[in-house]
């Protein structure tokens, strides 16, 4: 399965500025927007392996995982 994301994403001044709208926190800044698309890839990826991490880590043992589709 391969989850879509909505990069919310515009240039200002020299800087290309965007945001991940599904995912608070995923947002960068780069001189190219071929730059800033693929930093937002890197850094949301990066974000939810870290937000997988920390679900794990804190439901500690004995837990089941639920796929949830909306």
């Amino acid at each position: 399965m391969k989850n879509k994301f909505t990069a919310v994403i515009k240039q200002e001044g020299s800087w290309w500025v965007g945001w991940i709208e599904e995912v608070p926190g995923v947002n960068c800044q780069e001189s190219t927007k071929e730059e800033l698309l693929e930093s937002l890839r890197v850094t949301l990826k990066e974000a939810l392996e870290f937000n997988r991490k920390e679900a794990i880590t804190a439901a500690g043992s004995d837990y089941d995982e639920e796929q949830i589709a909306i």
